[in-house]
Parts: structure tokens; C-alpha cells; sequence
């Protein structure tokens, strides 16, 4: 115990305090919000919940319920109770949209992809839909510059789903996401109608420094793309134009015209097993 009183350790008690001191969200933020989203998804979905709703007044007493529940959330972060009430508000008003969106959304990721038997399978199991949900539901909350509690939202979806699409970026609908696992969507980005993205496709920043920090820095992705694996699109004056179809393990830092296919070129070579692996040295 004495070791522990020294000056090396009374120091780093210091800073601990002082940290706490600056520091000082509630413990319960992280979990008050994801229940949150978990209450708003069971309430848009029946697929997430047992709950029924026998007349229009029983949907009208939920959504004051959600109100009010997202009025004791945003407190947590923004002391200001009227501001509160005013920024719960709007996103209510904003959910009748999002469950159109929505649904547009679980259409077109059935419709464009084989394996799907019906749109019931896509809500409940596509990483894709969950992760479009709840973008969109961070998004509202963004918009009115909520701290912390939007990027909570995604980065729940980031680790459920390994689709990470940050709150600001601006998606229109139906927007469709195949497999998604490693895809990465940046602030500023923006996405029109109909676009597709297959997984580990990085719609990013040609640089991170800190004082572009409320500038364009991602790509405009406009209708009707479709972008296969691993493609990387950079920069905030790079413009993928309409029906255009950009290759997997495409590098791109430049505008692309409309209807435009862009695709690395990249060498396979075919040869005979028959006597092949004599030919080569392994080292394990």
C-alpha cells in the first residue's frame, strides 16, 4: 500500500479526477440509447415484436411514448428541457417518412437480389437493411445537432452488422446494400436514388486533417449506380455520375461521367496443375 502513496501515483490520481471532472457523460448514455432504438425499430417493424396495435389510437399513444422517452435521452446530452422537447418533436414528426423510406428500401434490396424469398427475410436478417435503418433513424437526430447519441446509434450498427455509415452522410431511398460486411460511408458523402453497394466499398476522404472538418470531403454518388466489392472512391469533389457502374477494386479519385463502366484491369493466368507445384517453393 505504500508504494501505491507516491508522488507517481498521486499525480495519476490527479489526472483521474481531473478527467471525470471534464468527462462527464452518464454511464447509461450508451445503453438508455440503444434501447431507445430498439424500442423505435420494434415499433416500425412487427417482425421485432410481439406488441399489437388494435386501432389508430394505440400507434397515436406510441409514438407520444417514444416522444417522450427521446425527451429523457436527449437531456442526457442537451441540459436545455425546451430545446429537448423541440428536438424530439421533429423527430417524430420525421418518422412517417422514414417508414416509407424504409420499406423502399426493403424493396429494393428483395427485388434486386435472387436469394431473397420475400421482404419479411430481408428485415429480419440482412445486415444491409438493419444498418440502412438505423443510419436513418441517427440521421434525424444529427440534423438537429444532437451530440454523441447519433454516432452511438451507427457505431451499434457498425458492430452489429460491420456496415459503418456515419450519421451525416445524405442517402437517398431506395438505397440497397448486398452482404455489406467492411463497407464505409463518410460524413459528407451523399447518395442519390437507387444505388447499389456491395460489400468492403469505401466512400471516403482523400485526407483526414482535422481543419477540413466541416468541408466536403466524400464522394456524391448520384442515381442509379452500382458499386461491386471493394471499390474506393475518394474526395469531396469526386462525382460518380448517374447509371454509371464502377468495378470492383476500382481506385477512384476523379468525377466519372454518367453511364460510365469503370473497372481495374487485372491479369489471370490459367495453367495446369499437371506438374505445376514442382515449379514451386513453399515455406511454411
Amino acid at each position: 500500500m505504500s508504494n501505491i502513496k507516491n508522488s507517481v501515483f498521486s499525480d495519476f490520481a490527479e489526472k483521474i479526477l481531473n478527467k471525470r471532472e471534464i468527462h462527464s457523460c452518464s454511464t447509461s448514455l450508451k445503453r438508455e440509447s440503444i434501447d431507445f432504438l430498439n424500442e423505435i425499430i420494434d415499433f416500425l417493424f412487427p417482425h421485432f415484436s410481439n406488441k399489437i396495435y388494435y386501432t389508430q389510437e394505440d400507434v397515436l399513444a406510441k409514438l407520444q411514448l417514444l416522444e417522450r422517452n427521446l425527451i429523457s435521452l436527449i437531456k442526457m446530452v442537451i441540459e436545455d428541457e425546451g430545446k429537448s422537447k423541440i428536438i424530439a418533436k421533429d423527430f417524430i414528426s420525421n418518422i412517417p417518412q422514414i417508414h416509407d423510406m424504409l420499406w423502399l428500401d426493403a424493396d429494393a434490396i428483395y427485388k434486386g437480389d435472387p436469394a431473397a424469398e420475400n421482404i419479411d427475410e430481408v428485415i429480419l436478417a440482412y445486415p444491409g437493411f438493419m444498418a440502412i435503418t438505423i443510419y436513418r433513424l441517427a440521421h434525424i437526430l444529427y440534423k438537429s445537432n444532437v451530440t454523441i447519441i447519433p454516432r452511438i446509434l451507427t457505431e451499434h450498427a457498425h458492430e452489429i452488422t460491420g456496415i459503418d455509415i456515419h450519421p451525416g452522410a445524405e442517402i437517398d431511398s431506395p438505397f440497397f446494400i448486398d452482404h455489406g460486411t467492411g463497407i464505409v460511408i463518410g460524413e459528407t458523402t451523399k447518395i442519390g436514388k437507387n444505388v447499389k453497394l456491395y460489400q468492403g466499398v469505401t466512400l471516403g476522404a482523400l485526407s483526414v486533417d482535422k481543419s477540413l472538418t466541416n468541408t466536403k470531403r466524400h464522394p456524391t454518388i448520384e442515381d442509379d449506380v452500382i458499386i461491386y466489392s471493394q471499390a474506393v472512391i475518394l474526395g469531396g469533389n469526386t462525382v460518380i455520375g448517374k447509371n454509371s457502374v464502377i468495378g470492383g477494386n476500382s481506385w477512384i479519385t476523379q468525377s466519372v461521367p454518367p453511364n460510365s463502366v469503370v473497372y481495374s484491369k487485372i491479369e489471370v493466368k490459367i495453367k495446369s496443375t499437371e506438374n505445376y507445384f514442382d515449379t514451386m517453393e513453399y515455406i511454411i
